[in-house]
């Protein structure tokens, strides 16, 4: 039995675990979500089961490993009467049918960035007779009578879809990207985040040099009958001292 209990740390996943929930069937897991239906010694892993009565009422722990921006780091087993303990958040509902997911004990999860997470939880299983101990497995306690174990590990920091979008945008040249941020920056990010180029795109808008003139070479030009006069002139024309208004406030 004992090396049995070491075959099963053996080999780390992958990808670390990115959420951990409750289901009240095996066949009621979402998509992408792994069951954990047997402990490690060939027995039902029921988080429910009555010892001295047989119930109707299942729970079954279940987890994904699907790539997301967080990261499950850690995973705590406390009485239902506990203060939840910092950071933490208690699994309350199942996920099939919203139904409470224990009835004496209460399942905690942390959950982090995947950015700023250093480990996270690889696997959990769950071991029948408390007597067994898994091979890099760390017990945080148990449900009835079962303890639960979990398995720890670095995080790598990859986004594949991210990091593609990303190394497009900055390995380009830097005359490139200044080019796209003056000519049009309304076009440089759609909703999606992801550069979308236009017609216009790396076309530069510069003002022509004509309009480069000196005010007093522009009062003398004649637009289309519209002669271009100076601030001193406009006030000039058009000052108005309120003398009748003045008076009659008086």
């Amino acid at each position: 039995m004992d090396s049995d209990m070491s075959e099963v740390s053996s080999q780390l996943p992958s990808e670390p675990i990115s959420a951990v929930g409750v289901v009240t069937s095996l066949s009621k897991a979402p998509d992408d979500y792994y069951v954990v239906a047997q402990t490690t010694d060939g027995f039902d892993a029921d988080l429910w089961k009555d010892g001295l009565f047989k119930s109707k009422v299942t729970r079954f722990l279940c987890f994904t490993r699907k790539a997301g921006p967080d990261v499950v780091v850690d995973m705590k087993v406390i009485d239902i009467k506990d203060a939840l303990p910092e950071g933490f958040t208690p699994v309350e509902e199942t996920m099939d049918t919203k139904e409470a997911a224990m009835r004496k004990r209460r399942l905690c999860v942390k959950i982090s960035p995947r950015a700023a997470a250093e480990t996270a939880l690889y696997d959990i299983q769950i071991v029948a007779k408390s007597k067994y101990h898994l091979v890099n497995y760390t017990c945080i306690g148990d449900i009835n009578s079962m303890g639960v174990w979990y398995r720890t590990g670095d995080v790598p920091q990859h986004q594949p879809s991210q990091e593609t979008s990303n190394t497009v945008v900055s390995d380009a040249p830097s005359s490139t990207a200044s080019r796209r941020t003056t000519s049009r920056p309304d076009y440089e990010h759609q909703s999606s985040g992801s550069y979308t180029m236009t017609a216009l795109d790396d076309v530069p808008f510069v003002i022509s040099e004509k309009f480069f003139q000196n005010p007093e070479e522009m009062q003398q030009v004649n637009l289309m009958g519209i002669t271009i006069k100076s601030l001193a002139e406009i006030e000039e024309e058009f000052h108005y001292n309120f003398s009748t208004e003045r008076s009659i406030a008086v």
